[in-house]
């Protein structure tokens, strides 16, 4: 069994630590470690005199200087007077503490001189108390206790630490001797913002130039730091103040939860359910990323099918990215979005003087994208004319800058787009057959988000993740019943209108959770009856029955989920106030 350390403390008059002390010694068992601190300790003649009255030895009594009692550790404190139970309501290590108020007048006196009869009287209320506390096992008790707290905060998965007003540490549980790195020894009694360099609560620090320690209550938030052999760490911290008996702050306490291993799973959850930023895990999606993986390496054209926002570019861009031409520039060209008159001088270039306004020479797209990949995006909007300089390119790789008579070359992957059928297109005779067919080398089929709907929670998710990081706060959650209705939802706009619902149900929602009166006016048809709040009818007005039937088309049905209410609520309201029917 370890030895116990126990101190006897009066800020007011040494002798009565002394006598306590004393007394203590000749009771206590073996193993336990008896220390005494006062204001001041008088010379040999004076503790002579005293150790004559009570009977008591005190040459082999340790006596600690008061201003060190902060930074030693104890199992049990016994303090003599209120005020050391006001001056030092907190101990470094948590000991047990007692509190004894050996009230007798004139105590500061005794300090100066040898007064028998006050002695006396003092050393028989601190005898009775001391008999007792070693007499009936209330030592054991008390340290049975410290060591059971001690075990139960280090037992707990959280690092615990606490320290004083002056920021001196005086609790540091072996769950944060893991966490940061550092044992306990190092940091008790140090200053927590030199330990921690800054300290672990940041700008949060209610002990920080400008924070009220006497405004401060409990708080929650993230942190991040690094611990003494420079790993990362992603924690929560929580810190609460500590108070005495009378609800007065004393010092802080503050539990630390790792968090990084859980923010690895989610990193590495995510990595399973995306792909170069690419989110999904329906089997037609990992089907894509596979294909994407296949072609990376090869210079072969490829030919990206897709509705509008079902993100053409980001397969583009993966494929660009996997590939050997990783380091080189990836170049998007959006070819519905130039004017024709302007596309040959962006895609090839120009001359000084070509045209009106050429006032110097420069590159086009093919030129920047050397060595790297050209993304062709609605490729199915080019004129004629620039399918034949296209198709030049991609037969023998050479190309001319507009007004330019030299002939150059570039060496670019191209990966082309369309949301059209090419085929028919090509079947109408907009289309050059073969360009198509140079094109179309490796055709990547991306599925509409209507057809992989499992994917919708995982991308609600994702963009829920991406707002909180822009915004750096809470985002409401959706309910059961507004991802439903996602579920049901076609989604003609794909992946990129799903984005927008999720935004703009955000808003709406005003930081509550997101039901499905929050998502956009044409998810309403996707609202199942179930989702409809029954039970108390919500208050209908004029005004909102008449706007809901505006939004809604006048489909009524719709207008009662719009509303909340059960369409026979809706009619009812309606048969009451004649002319709302518009």
């Amino acid at each position: 069994m370890s030895e116990k350390k126990i101190l006897f403390i009066c800020t007011v008059n040494s002798d009565l630590s002394l006598m306590a002390a004393g007394l203590a010694s000749t009771l206590a068992p073996s193993g336990t470690r008896i220390v005494c601190s006062g204001p001041t300790f008088l010379p040999k003649t004076r503790t002579g005199g005293l150790s004559s009255l009570c009977g008591l030895d005190f040459k082999h009594l340790e006596i600690l200087p008061i201003a060190d009692v902060t930074d030693r550790t104890f199992d049990l404190v016994v303090t003599l007077c209120r005020k050391t139970w006001d001056h030092y309501p907190y101990f470094k290590g948590l000991p047990a503490v007692i509190h004894w108020d050996i009230d007798i007048e004139d105590l500061d006196r005794l300090n100066g001189e040898l007064d028998k009869p006050l002695l006396l009287k003092a050393f028989s209320m601190i005898r009775e108390r001391v008999v007792s506390l070693f007499t009936h096992g209330y030592v054991s008790a008390f340290s049975e206790v410290k060591t059971n707290t001690d075990n139960i905060l280090n037992s707990l998965s959280e690092g615990i630490f606490a320290h004083d007003l002056n920021r001196r540490i005086f609790f540091f549980s072996a769950k944060a001797a893991e966490l940061t790195g550092l044992s306990p020894e190092e940091v008790m009694g140090k200053d927590c913002h030199e330990i921690f360099n800054g300290g672990l609560c940041s700008e949060n620090c209610s002990f920080c130039e400008g924070n009220h320690i006497e405004s401060f209550d409990q708080k929650e938030y993230p942190i991040s730091f690094s611990d003494s052999q420079g790993k990362r760490k992603e924690c929560d911290l929580c810190v609460v103040p500590l108070k005495d008996a009378e609800g007065k702050i004393y010092g802080v306490a503050a539990s630390v939860k790792d968090n990084s291993e859980l923010i690895q799973l989610k990193q590495r959850n995510r990595e399973i359910n995306s792909f170069r930023g690419i989110i999904g895990n329906d089997p037609q999606m990992l089907d894509v990323f596979q294909q994407i993986r296949d072609v990376a390496d090869y210079p072969f054209p490829v030919h990206i099918f897709g509705e509008t926002g079902t993100g053409k570019e980001l397969v583009a861009a993966a494929i660009h990215n996997e590939g050997q031409r990783r380091n080189k520039p990836f170049v998007p060209v959006n070819c519905g979005a130039l004017p024709e008159s302007l596309i040959e001088s962006e895609l090839f270039g120009h001359v000084k003087g070509a045209f009106s306004g050429a006032v110097k020479d420069k590159k086009g797209r093919f030129e920047l994208a050397e060595g790297g990949t050209i993304f062709l995006d609605e490729i199915g909007e080019l004129s004629k004319d620039m399918q034949v300089k296209l198709l030049r390119f991609l037969q023998e790789g050479t190309f001319e800058k507009v007004g330019g008579e030299k002939t150059m070359s570039s060496n670019v992957r191209v990966i082309s787009a369309t949301n059209r059928n090419l085929k028919k297109e090509v079947q109408n005779g907009t289309f050059r057959e073969d360009l198509y067919y140079r094109l179309n080398v490796i055709p990547v089929v991306l599925p509409p988000l209507r057809n992989k709907k499992n994917d919708i929670p995982l991308l609600v998710q994702h963009f829920l993740s991406k707002i909180a990081r822009i915004h750096q706060g809470v985002i409401p959650d959706f309910s059961e019943e507004a991802l439903s209705a996602l579920m049901q939802y076609p989604f003609p706009g794909n992946v990129r209108e799903l984005e927008n619902a999720v935004q703009y149900a955000i808003v709406r929602s005003r930081g509550k959770r997101i039901m499905p009166e929050h998502l956009p006016m044409e998810f309403a048809d996707g609202i199942p009856e179930t989702a409809v709040k029954r039970g108390p009818t919500k208050k209908l007005t004029p005004d909102s029955v008449r706007e809901a039937i505006v939004r809604a088309g006048g489909n009524k049905s719709k207008a009662a989920r719009i509303l909340g209410v059960g369409r026979a609520t809706l009619y009812r309201f309606l048969d009451d106030h004649p002319g709302l029917d518009v």
